[in-house]
């Protein structure tokens, strides 16, 4: 039976956090590289190329070449799922603004108690 000390347990657990950050980095660009629309298939095969030879020094310069990049397709994949921008970049209202309005018009009756509950449920979902 292997007894660690702490400290060679808690460098263990540094050594797998760091190895599962680096794994989410390498997928997170190798999606990324499959995702591009401006790159031809020989550049993205090179790339993975390059990924797969000098992994860590090929994984850094992707991300700083092309941070831009990743980040624009990263909101456009959102946005094409329906996901709002946390910061309210999405629409230029937010749900308690339109929670707002919908009473405004249902205090003046312009709509009904249903059709409010209707648009509180769809801006809260």
């Amino acid at each position: 039976m292997v007894v660690l000390s702490l400290g060679e347990f808690l460098w263990s657990l540094l050594v797998i956090f760091f190895m599962v950050v680096y794994f989410m980095m390498l997928f997170e660009v190798i999606v990324d590289v499959f995702r591009r629309q401006d790159e031809s298939g020989g550049k993205k095969a090179l790339w993975l190329i390059f990924l797969f030879i000098l992994p860590f020094l090929s994984l850094i310069i992707y991300m700083v070449m092309n941070s831009d990049g990743m980040a624009e397709r990263q909101r456009g994949m959102m946005e094409a799922r329906g996901y709002r921008a946390a910061s309210g970049g999405g629409s230029s209202s937010g749900p308690a603004t339109e929670i707002a309005n919908a009473k405004t018009l249902l205090d003046s009756g312009a709509i009904t108690q249903e059709e409010y509950q209707s648009i509180k449920s769809r801006v809260l979902a």
